[in-house]
C-alpha cells in the first residue's frame, strides 16, 4: 500500500488502521479486502450530511462486525488535518473501524471516476465491493433504514453465493 503517513491504533479484536493514502493506496486496500463485504462510505468532517449518517454507519459496523462485512471510512479532508481533526473526531465518535485520508487532490478529477463513472464527487457516497469489484454506488445521504436495507440485501446475496 502506498502510504503518505502511517498512524495506527489496537482494537483489542483486531488492529484498526489509520491512514493517509494517495489513489493507489486507496485501489491496494480495496483490493486485499478478500471475503467480506465492504461498504466505503467517503466523508468529510465539514460536511454535514455525512456527519449526520455517520452514526447509522457506527451502528451498523457494531451490528454487522466479525460476520464476513467491514466498513471503510475514507475521509476526503485536508491531509494537513489527520491529526489535529480527524483523528480526534474518529476518536470522540468511536469510528471502531479502518479510516483512511485519501490524499491526493491533484488527480481527483481521474479518481474519482475511476471510483465510479457516475460519481460527481459529492459526499457523502457510499459504495459496496465484494472481492475488489464494486457492487453498488450511491452518492449521497443514507437514511438509517436505507443503509440497514442496503446492507440486508448484499449481506444476504453474499451467503447465497
Amino acid at each position: 500500500m502506498i502510504f503518505l503517513s502511517a498512524c495506527r491504533t489496537i482494537n483489542t479484536k483486531t488492529e484498526i488502521i489509520h491512514n493517509i493514502v494517495d489513489f493507489n493506496g486507496y485501489k491496494k486496500y480495496i483490493e486485499e479486502q478478500k471475503d467480506v463485504l465492504l461498504l466505503v462510505n467517503f466523508w468529510a468532517t465539514w460536511c454535514k450530511p455525512c456527519v449526520e449518517e455517520l452514526p447509522y454507519f457506527i451502528k451498523a459496523n457494531q451490528t454487522y462486525q466479525n460476520k464476513d462485512f467491514k466498513i471503510l471510512f475514507v475521509s476526503l479532508d485536508r491531509a494537513a488535518d489527520f491529526e489535529t481533526r480527524v483523528l480526534p473526531f474518529a476518536q470522540q465518535k468511536k469510528m471502531q473501524t479502518d479510516l483512511l485520508l485519501l490524499n491526493d487532490v491533484k488527480n481527483m478529477n481521474t479518481w474519482i471516476s475511476a471510483i465510479n463513472p457516475n460519481w460527481t464527487g459529492a459526499i457523502p457516497a457510499t459504495i459496496l465491493y465484494q472481492n475488489g469489484k464494486q457492487i453498488y454506488f450511491h452518492e449521497g445521504q443514507l437514511s438509517e433504514k436505507e443503509l440497514n436495507q442496503l446492507i440486508n440485501k448484499f449481506y444476504k446475496m453474499k451467503k447465497v453465493q
